[in-house]
């Protein structure tokens, strides 16, 4: 019996697979299209309905926001949010979240607090 066998139950709910990832620049292009924003401080989220049955997240962070390292800091912090908090994420929807070009360096703490705001703000809570 291998170690991933015997893991945690909880630990494929808090994956993040591929299936739940936007990928392609024709799904991004519809999200933007067709979706509803909502902003933030530092991020901008785009929230569309689709036909797959699966949340899914997609992350955009521009050069405008910082260098290399800035950049991939930020979106590990975004999936990182995903991945604990799928339930504030609309059922079959696509959300890409967007960092705007004057954000600071984030802890968790504060992409957590900011996301979760948003989130919460658009389902209306």
């Amino acid at each position: 019996m291998s170690r991933r066998d015997v893991g945690f139950p909880y630990m494929k709910a808090q994956s993040f697979r591929r299936a739940e990832k936007v990928t392609n620049k024709s799904s991004y292009r519809i999200i933007y299209e067709q979706g509803v924003r909502r902003s933030s401080r530092f991020f901008t989220i785009v929230a569309c309905g689709n036909s797959n049955g699966v949340k899914r997240l997609g992350i955009t962070v521009t050069k405008k926001t910082g260098n290399a390292v800035f950049r991939n800091r930020t979106k590990r912090l975004i999936r990182e949010f995903f991945r604990r908090n799928k339930n504030l994420f609309p059922a079959e929807h696509d959300v890409v979240v967007m960092a705007k070009k004057n954000t600071p360096p984030l802890t968790y703490q504060e992409t957590e607090r900011e996301l979760t705001e948003l989130f919460t703000r658009k389902a209306g809570r």
